[in-house]
């Protein structure tokens, strides 16, 4: 029986410490209004991906993908020909096409290089960014708050209530698309379409 026990138990401890170990490199982000990924990113860039490779990371192997660069939008006047990823979804990490353009949002590694995460998931690159991109910097001194509940509620002026989180479509939603916060004359923050001049803005809601 102890010889059985030795057996079997050692294997389910070196499973469970592998596990544990996994679990720590886990992608734990949760999906933010693509105007809190702009304000609170080092960069906003549109470029195309013209290659990729796996490279090794301090801590995870990596992905890195050429790019071209098309236009900086924010972030550091300088080139920009690479950015690098996670190598699994599981890690955070994300996976680009080749030959396709992307608005891109990321965070700057010591090194000065750009990484980007789920957490701030590029996506194909549309004439409607343009627009967004500016309004999304007019709205950076306002704060989006994301709705879980069934009953929300803004805690002050300068907030926007995000209910579309509870849509279930909460990615690729028309809200994420056309709208975004911006701050009033009076100081207070509300939704305005993308295509709505803000001295004229729809009141999304």
């Amino acid at each position: 029986m102890m010889s059985w026990m030795k057996c079997c138990v050692f294997p389910l401890v070196l499973l469970c410490m592998w596990q544990l170990q996994e679990g720590a490199h886990a992608c734990t982000c949760i999906y933010d209004h693509p105007q809190t990924q702009f304000c609170q990113s080092d960069v906003a860039i549109k470029a195309k991906v013209v290659a990729k490779k796996a490279v090794g990371g301090k801590y995870d192997n990596e992905i890195k993908y050429d790019i071209k660069l098309i236009k900086i939008l924010k972030g550091p006047n300088r080139p920009f020909d690479t950015i690098c990823t996670a190598s699994s979804s599981a890690a955070c990490g994300v996976t680009l096409n080749k030959g396709v353009q992307y608005y891109i949002t990321g965070k700057l590694k010591p090194d000065g290089s750009l990484y980007v995460s789920s957490c701030n998931s590029p996506l194909p690159w549309k004439s409607s960014h343009n627009i967004l991109v500016e309004r999304y910097r007019m709205g950076c001194d306002c704060k989006i708050n994301r709705c879980t509940a069934v009953l929300c509620d803004i805690t002050g002026p300068t907030e926007c209530l995000w209910t579309d989180w509870m849509t279930g479509n909460w990615v690729n939603n028309e809200h994420d698309k056309q709208c975004a916060c911006i701050k009033r004359r009076d100081g207070s923050c509300s939704w305005y379409q993308e295509a709505a001049s803000p001295k004229k803005g729809y009141l999304k809601g």
